[in-house]
């Protein structure tokens, strides 16, 4: 892989909008009404912020009941990284939907429309291919040593936030917008569709996690996150595949296909959160391709058990 060091301008587009996708989020849609007492919770909020001086996000998520349009809402997004930064991961990650295809072939072959999570899960597990050799794997280790050199202020509070939000807020929050143009039922179907994809994609990486017992870089190296606490011997944080890259992966092939026309910026928040990973030192490159296969993978299993779509031909 080669990397980029592209971080000290980082992109200012909200999720939601992309410069060359300019239309497909739609205008602002008016404020729903909110019951009586969500006036109570703004006034706890508030008498909060008085005493503490900020609302913590455990206050907010203690005392609101929150959606994730609340949680970004309450906590939006920095400048994010720009799109030379993200390239390098971005193409590897888009090259995998196709490898998924030619996997997928061998399970249509057998099973057909019919769906069977639990077969499905043992055959996917036996499926993905396992990491690389350790010798590589050391190479990508020196990787993101390198890139560790260059972060700055503002790329790590780009990658935070991309942490913290982009496992499951983001593609919640696009399934939620699409469900508004459905009608209830559909609606309701479809935003438990990519929950349940996003939901095996994080079983499925959390069981090869402990299966390869691949630690990540900074535990590799504790000197790449000295914000985090790692102890002699310390084998986990295991990080192939990345359930970051799993989840995203189920949830914007299952979102690219209900609507087509917002694929490049799904593809784009995807580049955007599986670079994060590999900039704070959570994994290496090869962790985020294996977790994307994994996520397109479920995400075609759950468009053709689920959404309705028929089983790809060839």
């Amino acid at each position: 892989m080669t990397t980029s060091t592209d971080t000290t301008a980082p992109d200012t587009r909200r999720p939601g909008t992309r410069a060359s996708d300019s239309g497909t989020t739609g205008a602002p849609r008016p404020r729903r009404a909110r019951r009586r007492g969500w006036f109570i919770v703004i006034a706890v909020v508030a008498a909060l912020a008085v005493l503490g001086g900020a609302v913590s996000p455990w206050a907010y998520d203690t005392f609101v009941d929150t959606s994730p349009k609340d949680r970004i809402a309450a906590d939006p997004p920095p400048a994010l990284f720009s799109d030379s930064a993200i390239r390098p991961i971005e193409h590897r990650v888009d090259a995998q939907p196709a490898r998924a295809r030619r996997l997928m072939a061998g399970w249509w072959r057998q099973h057909g429309s019919t769906a069977d999570d639990a077969a499905f899960m043992s055959w996917v597990e036996q499926t993905l291919p396992p990491p690389p050799s350790a010798s590589r794997r050391a190479k990508e280790i020196k990787q993101v040593q390198a890139i560790d050199k260059t972060r700055t202020s503002a790329g790590i509070a780009a990658a935070t936030w991309l942490e913290a939000f982009g496992k499951n807020d983001v593609w919640q929050l696009a399934a939620h917008d699409q469900a508004e143009m459905l009608s209830g039922s559909a609606g309701d179907a479809l935003k438990n569709h990519v929950d349940d994809a996003m939901s095996m994609a994080k079983n499925v990486a959390d069981t090869l996690g402990t299966r390869y017992q691949q630690s990540a870089p900074y535990v590799v190296d504790p000197s790449l996150r000295t914000d985090k606490t790692v102890s002699p011997g310390d084998t986990c944080p295991c990080s192939y595949p990345s359930s970051h890259a799993a989840e995203g992966g189920a949830g914007t092939t299952f979102l690219m296909a209900t609507d087509p026309h917002r694929a490049s910026y799904y593809r784009w928040m995807l580049g955007e959160i599986t670079w994060s990973r590999v900039y704070m030192a959570g994994h290496v490159p090869s962790d985020i391709t294996s977790g994307a296969l994994l996520g397109d993978m479920i995400g075609q299993y759950f468009l053709v058990t689920r959404g309705g779509m028929p089983v790809p031909k060839g």
